[in-house]
């Protein structure tokens, strides 16, 4: 059972849909109940990295998170700010990250940008990624990216997948059970829903 944690934020009902496709059972996580209930879970985000902590810790969800990932070591996703909140802390905003990830989610350097280049980063861009079960059957891949700050990773050996844009970046970083993309795989089509069928098979 995938859980998709809610929130308050993020395209739960696109994730949702797709899982429904895949035949492959899930469930919106509004309670630590439901969360004990899964084998795997995915953390959707959008907006701003400390409204997106603030929204998490009132969820009441927080600490079973950490318990279910750090202890219990269940399989989760960050997808987007998502992934970000896995980081160690945001030049975003002032809270600390969950720090599943060691590292710092950061902002794009514009004086690196190519002309016409701005952000935020939006639309369609290449992923180059490692050889990783995440990533199977994935070749040549294209996702949805909507962002400005991307997460920099402490150790190179924990980034999973790269872009370009104005600099290369991290598009997908991991720990062990603990993945994370900056693009929407719920947006991003055939590519998309391959990479969500990956992650529930892992």
């Amino acid at each position: 059972m995938i859980a998709l944690v809610d929130y308050g934020l993020g395209n739960i009902q696109a994730f949702m849909h797709i899982y429904k496709r895949l035949n492959l059972p899930c469930i919106r996580a509004t309670t630590v109940e439901e969360l004990h209930a899964a084998d795997k879970i995915i953390l959707p985000g959008v907006g701003a990295f400390d409204w997106a902590m603030q929204r998490l810790q009132a969820s009441g969800m927080r600490e079973t998170l950490d318990y279910l990932v750090l202890e219990k070591n269940v399989p989760v996703l960050g997808v987007c700010v998502g992934m970000q909140m896995m980081a160690q802390r945001s030049q975003e905003g002032e809270m600390d990250g969950l720090g599943w990830i060691p590292g710092e989610v950061k902002r794009f350097d514009e004086a690196l940008f190519k002309a016409k280049t701005h952000l935020p980063h939006m639309g369609w861009n290449d992923v180059r990624p490692e050889d990783h079960p995440l990533f199977k059957d994935l070749t040549c891949p294209q996702f949805y990216f909507l962002h400005s700050y991307y997460f920099s990773p402490n150790a190179q050996q924990q980034m999973l997948a790269r872009t370009d844009y104005g600099e290369r970046f991290a598009s997908a970083v991991y720990n062990q059970h603990i993945f994370g993309v900056q693009f929407h795989p719920e947006k991003s089509h055939h590519w998309g829903v391959q990479l969500l069928k990956n992650f529930a098979e892992l």
